[in-house]
């Protein structure tokens, strides 16, 4: 045990103490004031002096749009009697851009726009423009102004969220209830893979060095696992309560500098709670593979590639989330990716960022996380005490196999 502590001892102390460590953990909050001082002093710079005039062209072949050409004073409509003319003026910059209002129009709706910008998308206040100068058009005569002013902006929806006891929750949702667990679950997988990386990394140079054969000679595989697993996992704790400790009084800042979002925008002490248990279970779970991808790599190189095998697999939930199930984070296939070990802290945050998860699944979660850990273990120390001192090739898979069988 003593032989324990002192590798403990040894590995917390090295990575602290590295640039890498103090650099990624005072970058996180050392950004984020960049971000709060840069928005103030945009906020405190003066504002222009006068706002760019928007003309747009516009070629009416279906005919009845001729009224509400001047949208604003600093958005106009100018109509033109051919495409060709309304081409050279937009070649001669008279006007930013143009459209042509076909025909069938009323039956299709399809406008097309000219400009001679390269853009992703057109700009909203050219949208609004557009739509707006059509749909005052189309309504012109048919119903009260209020009414087509109304159309416009047909609606404000206000949603409130209501709990069990259908009162109304202190917990409504929207973009602070998403970007809180979001940016947590980056946090978190930050943390867990600087630190079994660091593991992994440290293992590969010692076997590659020929200093693990110094160690085993005079400490247990046991001892030597335990001792770096746990020293290293200390340090990303200590890395996670420092951004934890940072978000917390960068929340209270950006609140009375920023405002807007951030208005009473905390962290849940649930998610605190839940955020500390996957790391610590994620962080022992992956850095116990990473033990057993060092063991079997015949170079540091060769492990960090291996390495790969694991970390890809972990950020798919963010993915699966984002692009097929979003409208849907009670679907099965998020409910599965809680229960696999190696998926399970990013999917339970990035679940916490558009709805709740029930506590069944929680518990399963990591129910289903310590004995994939007991198992990792037992699997790892196996290998790592028959390929540890391995030097000059990476073992094959029925080796490995092999390996694993004999008792």
């Amino acid at each position: 045990m003593n032989k324990t502590i002192l590798i403990l001892k040894h590995e917390f102390i090295h990575m602290v103490r590295t640039k890498s460590f103090v650099i990624l953990t005072l970058s996180f909050p050392a950004i984020a004031l960049l971000a709060i001082g840069i928005y103030q002093l945009v906020q405190g710079a003066p504002p222009p002096e006068q706002v760019e005039v928007l003309t747009i062209g516009y070629v009416d072949q279906a005919g009845g749009f001729d009224k509400y050409t001047s949208q604003s004073p600093e958005i106009t409509l100018l109509p033109y009697a051919t495409q060709e003319e309304a081409n050279s003026a937009l070649l001669d910059k008279e006007i930013k851009e143009y459209i042509v209002i076909p025909e069938d129009y009323i039956y299709h709706g399809v406008v097309t726009r000219y400009t001679l910008q390269k853009e992703l998308e057109p700009a909203e206040r050219t949208y609004r423009t557009i739509r707006d100068f059509l749909l005052s058009n189309l309504l012109e005569g048919q119903t009260s102004p209020e009414i087509a002013e109304r159309a416009k902006v047909p609606v404000y929806l206000n949603s409130v969220r209501l709990d069990t006891t259908g009162e109304v929750a202190t917990d409504q949702g929207g973009f602070t209830a998403f970007i809180v667990p979001f940016l947590f679950g980056i946090l978190l997988l930050i943390a867990i893979f600087s630190s079994s990386g660091t593991l992994l990394q440290g293992l590969s140079e010692e076997k590659e060095n020929r200093v693990m054969e110094i160690l085993l000679s005079s400490i247990s595989t046991r001892q030597l696992l335990l001792g770096k697993v746990l020293g290293l996992g200390c340090a990303g704790l200590t890395q996670l309560v420092i951004w934890l400790v940072s978000v917390t009084l960068l929340l209270r800042m950006a609140e009375t500098s920023i405002g807007g979002v951030f208005v009473g925008l905390q962290i849940p002490t649930t998610m605190m709670v839940l955020g500390i248990t996957y790391f610590m279970l994620g962080y022992v779970f992956f850095a116990v593979l990473m033990v057993g991808i060092g063991a079997i790599g015949s170079s540091a190189r060769d492990s960090q590639q291996l390495s790969m095998l694991i970390i890809m697999p972990s950020i798919i939930p963010f993915y699966v989330l984002m692009i097929f199930t979003r409208e849907n984070p009670g679907h099965i296939i998020n409910t599965i990716l809680t229960m696999i070990p190696i998926t399970a802290p990013m999917a339970v945050f990035s679940r916490f960022a558009f709805s709740d998860i029930p506590v069944w699944e929680l518990a399963l979660s990591i129910t289903l996380m310590v004995l994939s850990i007991i198992g990792a273990i037992f699997l790892a120390a196996k290998i790592f005490r028959t390929f540890a001192l391995m030097h000059g090739k990476t073992p094959r898979i029925g080796e490995i196999i092999k390996a694993l069988r004999q008792t």
